[in-house]
């Protein structure tokens, strides 16, 4: 269905609540005149509040179901929650009344009751009515976590208790008049108690509900649920808090999670989407999710490195660190605009060391190499003679480096008075990388001392068979 088939039953839903209310308020109206019963009475004025809570609930679906707009961003919906408050106000005012009665008839005077068989079986047809329409407003309102439409349920769901006592109160009179036992007749003010105090205690719970709503107040157990289900999401290093607040059958969830800091912006923002999609799953909601980048436990000296060199925004490549007497030495290349000049690329790679050497523990000596970042991309020209004499000069250094299987895909080209040279070496699969780094390494500073005249080499190392 879609939301406007849903807006369409919740309507539909109050509609019928008004109708069954307007015939309800007129058939015990007629009862409460012509019996005289307390028990009758409660319930005409509780009907009658129904009427009311039934016109104020279609009304507020009605608003409740307007877009957001300028003034209202996050939509209209708590209207249902003020509603349904506004309807337990006047259930409870309803009780007081019935109380305040039955005082009146237990303890100061006493009122003639008129039972007959007909009232006994008008009131059978309202509570079939109540009945019937309590059921069919419980189950819309379960449906779309209506609380207006829930209101109104329960304004019928005690009409079907109050009702039965009604009846029963009643029954009991007319047998108190029948075998000459006038103390049955407070049977009715007793029924008009009962009533009372079911609609004190269901209506206190439902208020308590609807001002939690509209005071913010998360569901219970809900914030908890969500903090457990993200915090095993892959990618999630903690959540540091969770804000739930309700309106209407909507939810609002406000998520700080901590991520890794080495993390890409890509990873992060798929982080993000799982989370929004796990927490959707749990609750209609709309979700925000805040990230905070954090160390992670298994962040290492060169995680570290990176992290600390992206939050300057700063690229760096070739990371390398050994120890030396209990320190630590760290050496990295530090790729700067090419249009700086050498008091400002040395100031960046400064401050770059001073937060190194403060947040690294045992960093005794840091060495950055400054190179430009490429960002100019100049015309080039193929030399495919030298090119051809590359390939033959890296295979014959098989017999050196057994290590390399073949050399194949050289492309030497010229630009800007700088000629480069890059390639494709096959190496034994079972190398580790570390070993491949190496012997790619010597390659290319081999090249480089057979052809001076070559300014950089590089070699893209793969296993055999995947050209």
């Amino acid at each position: 269905m879609s939301e406007q088939d849903d807006i369409r039953e919740k309507r539909l839903a109050a509609a019928a609540s008004v109708a069954s209310a307007l015939v309800l308020v007129g058939l015990k109206a007629f009862l409460s005149y012509s019996t005289g019963s307390l028990g009758v009475l409660s319930e005409a004025l509780h009907s009658t509040l129904d009427l009311i809570a039934a016109v104020i609930t279609y009304l507020s679906i009605r608003a409740a179901s307007l877009p957001p707009d300028e003034t209202h961003p996050y939509g209209h919906e708590k209207i249902e929650s003020f509603s349904a408050f506004v309807e337990t106000l006047l259930l409870l005012a309803t009780a007081l009344f019935i109380v305040y009665e039955a005082a009146e008839r237990l303890f100061f005077e006493g009122v003639r009751i008129r039972p007959s068989v007909t009232a006994v079986l008008i009131l059978c047809v309202c509570l079939g009515v109540d009945l019937v329409r309590a059921r069919a407003l419980t189950r819309v309102a379960r449906k779309y976590a209506s609380e207006a439409l829930e209101a109104d349920a329960l304004h019928f769901s005690t009409d079907v208790w109050s009702t039965m006592v009604v009846i029963g109160g009643l029954l009991l009179a007319a047998v108190g008049a029948r075998i000459g036992q006038p103390w049955l007749r407070f049977a009715d003010p007793v029924a008009g108690l009962f009533v009372a105090g079911v609609v004190i205690r269901i209506g206190s719970r439902l208020g308590q509900k609807t001002l939690d709503t509209l005071l913010d107040a998360a569901p219970r157990g809900l914030q908890g649920r969500i903090e457990r289900t993200v915090e095993r999401i892959e990618g999630v290093l903690s959540v540091e808090r969770v804000r739930v607040r309700r309106a209407g059958s909507r939810y609002f969830v406000d998520a700080t999670i901590s991520v890794s800091r080495t993390a890409t912006f890509e990873q992060v923002h798929a982080v993000s989407d799982a989370v929004e999609r796990r927490i959707r799953e749990m609750v209609p909601a709309d979700v925000m999710v805040h990230m905070e980048p954090r160390a992670g436990t298994q962040e290492n000296v060169f995680d570290r490195v990176r992290a600390i060199a992206q939050r300057r925004g700063l690229a760096i490549h070739d990371v390398a660190a050994n120890q030396l007497d209990g320190k630590l030495y760290l050496d990295l290349h530090l790729e700067v605009n090419e249009g700086l000049t050498l008091v400002e690329a040395h100031r960046a790679a400064t401050e770059l060391e001073r937060d190194l050497l403060s947040e690294i523990p045992r960093a005794g000596e840091v060495n950055i190499h400054i190179e430009p970042l490429g960002a100019h991309i100049p015309p080039a020209d193929t030399m495919k003679d030298l090119g051809r004499t590359v390939q033959a000069y890296i295979n014959e250094l098989r017999s050196e480096y057994h290590e390399l299987v073949e050399c194949s895909h050289v492309q030497v080209r010229r630009a800007e008075n700088r000629i480069v040279v890059s390639c494709k070496c096959t190496l034994e699969a079972s190398l580790p990388i570390t070993e491949v780094h190496d012997v790619t390494g010597a390659l290319e500073d081999r090249v480089r001392e057979r052809f001076p005249q070559i300014a950089r080499v590089t070699i893209h190392p793969e296993p055999p068979g995947e050209s």
